[in-house]
C-alpha cells in the first residue's frame, strides 16, 4: 500500500467494496483449517499476536475521506475467542473504529474471517497459512526455521499489484460490458434476518481429478460445468430461456509476477445458454472450456486487470464526492449482478510445509453473496466445496453434490444449520 503518515490508500479492487457491503453480502470471507485436535485458545492467541506483526497493514481501520476510502493505522488488538455468533457476520460498520478481521475458533476448526477490502483469498491464505504454522510450531514444539512456501518480505506483501501493473486503457468499457446480459436469477426462501447459511461438501480430490480425465477437461473447468448444469436442473421450461452465468473470479498473480497480500484478482463471466444443454455433461464443459480458453487469453487478462483501475484513473471519477461514488457504484454493482446467476471461485491446492501437514485435515472457504457463492479449496486428497447463501435451503449445492455421487463420487456434508457431517 503507499503509505502516507499513518494511513494507506485502498487498492483498485477494495474501492468498490465499502460501497457494495449491504444486506446478505457483507463482502465478509471466511477460511477455515481444521486440525485433528481441538484448538488451543491462548496458544492460538500468541499465534496470531506474532504474526500479525508481518501483516501490519491488515490491522488497521476504515475511514470515509472526501472522495475515497481509507486505511488508518491502528492500535486495535485481534482477541481470539470461541466462535459463537453466525459466520461472516458485517466486520466494517460505519462509524465504528474496529479491525476488519477476526480470528475465532471452534473445537478443531480455526477460522479467519477478513473484510474484503483488506485482501483476496489467496492474500488472506498467506496471511493464514503463516499463523496456522506458527501456531502448530508453538503447541507441538516445532522448528520454527518452518515457514510457507509463500513467504514474501513485507515489502512484497504491502504492494498496490493493480498499480504496478496498469496501463491506460478504457477500462470502464469493460465493466459496462459486465452488465449487458440478463441472467437467469436464482432464488429461494430468505433467511428473515438475512445471516449466512454455509453449507460444505467434501469430496476425494484424486477421484474427482479421475473424474476431469474421463471428460477430457481440467478441474477448474468441470466444477464450474457442473455447478452449471446444477443450476439447469433447477429450472422450469420458460427459465431456460435465459443463460446461466458463473462469474469467477480469477487470481492475476499467475499472470504478472507478484507476492502482494492485497487483493489482486479480476473476474471473468462464463456464458451457458441452457438451449445448448443435451443431457450429456460434454455439452457444456466444452463450451466452458472455450469460454475459460478465450477468457484467459493474456490480452483480456490484461483487460480485465485494467478494469480494475479504471475508478482510480478516470479524473471525472476520482473527484466526485464519496456520497455520490457510494450512491452509483452501489446501482452499477446491483445492475451488474442481473448479469450473473452465481460465483466460484477455485483457491486451487493449499500447500503447507511437510513439518505441519500431518496436523491439519482439511482447508474450507466461504463468501458472502446477496444469492449465492462458491468457494472450492483442495488440501491434500480433501477438496472442499463451500457455499454460503442468505436462503434457508441450499437447492442449487445439492443438486451439484448429487450430480457427483451419480459420477460415483462420495460426499462428506457439513453445515451451519445442523452441525453435523454425514456422509452420502
Amino acid at each position: 500500500m503507499e503509505k502516507r503518515a499513518n494511513w494507506y490508500e485502498l487498492d483498485n479492487a477494495a474501492k468498490i467494496v465499502p460501497s457494495t457491503a449491504k444486506g446478505a453480502n457483507t463482502r465478509v470471507f471466511r477460511i477455515t483449517c481444521e486440525l485433528k485436535e481441538d484448538v488451543n485458545k491462548e496458544i492460538l492467541q500468541r499465534a496470531l499476536d506474532e504474526t500479525i506483526e508481518e501483516y501490519p497493514f491488515f490491522n488497521c481501520v476504515l475511514h470515509r475521506g472526501i472522495f475515497w476510502y481509507y486505511l488508518e493505522d491502528s492500535d486495535l488488538k485481534a482477541v481470539v475467542e470461541e466462535e459463537h455468533s453466525p459466520a461472516c457476520m458485517p466486520l466494517y460498520i460505519k462509524g465504528k473504529k474496529a479491525l476488519l478481521y477476526r480470528v475465532n475458533y471452534f473445537k478443531k476448526r480455526i477460522n479467519l474471517e477478513m473484510f474484503h477490502v483488506l485482501a483476496d483469498g489467496t492474500g488472506a491464505f498467506m496471511f493464514f497459512k503463516n499463523l496456522i504454522t506458527r501456531y502448530l510450531q508453538i503447541r507441538y514444539n516445532l522448528s520454527e526455521d518452518i515457514k510457507p512456501s509463500d513467504d514474501f518480505s513485507l515489502e512484497e506483501k504491502n504492494v498496490d499489484a493493480f498499480t504496478d501493473n496498469y496501463s491506460k486503457q478504457k477500462g470502464l468499457k469493460q465493466l459496462n460490458e459486465m452488465r449487458s446480459v440478463k441472467a437467469y436469477q436464482v432464488s429461494g426462501e430468505l433467511d428473515d434476518n438475512l445471516l449466512p447459511h454455509l453449507l460444505e461438501g467434501t469430496v476425494s480430490a484424486s477421484k474427482f481429478l479421475e473424474l476431469a480425465h474421463k471428460y477430457n477437461t481440467t478441474v477448474g473447468v468441470l466444477c464450474v460445468a457442473l455447478y452449471i448444469k446444477a443450476v439447469i436442473q433447477g429450472m422450469n421450461r420458460h427459465q431456460r430461456k435465459k443463460h446461466v452465468v458463473v462469474s469467477v473470479p480469477v487470481n492475476l498473480r499467475q499472470f504478472y509476477k507478484s507476492g502482494t497480500a492485497r487483493n489482486f484478482f479480476g473476474v471473468i463471466n462464463i456464458d451457458y445458454d441452457p438451449a445448448k444443454y443435451t443431457g450429456e455433461i460434454n455439452s457444456i464443459t466444452d463450451q466452458v472450456a472455450a469460454d475459460f480458453k478465450e477468457k484467459l487469453a493474456p490480452e483480456n487478462i490484461e483487460k480485465t486487470m485494467n478494469s480494475y483501475s479504471a475508478l482510480e484513473h478516470n479524473l471525472a471519477i476520482k473527484m466526485v464526492p464519496l456520497p455520490i461514488k457510494d450512491f452509483t457504484i452501489g446501482r452499477f454493482d446491483s445492475a451488474a449482478k442481473r448479469g450473473v446467476t452465481t460465483s466460484m471461485s477455485n483457491l486451487g491446492l493449499i500447500k503447507m510445509p511437510k513439518e505441519v501437514e500431518d496436523y491439519i485435515d482439511r482447508f474450507c472457504a466461504f463468501m458472502t453473496a446477496s444469492s449465492q457463492q462458491v468457494c472450492v479449496c483442495t488440501f491434500k486428497d480433501k477438496m472442499v466445496f463451500g457455499e454460503v447463501s442468505p436462503y434457508k435451503t441450499h437447492k442449487t449445492m445439492l443438486n451439484f453434490f448429487r450430480c457427483l455421487t451419480e459420477e460415483g463420487l462420495e460426499i462428506e456434508l457439513g453445515t451451519n444449520d445442523y452441525d453435523l457431517y454425514e456422509d452420502k
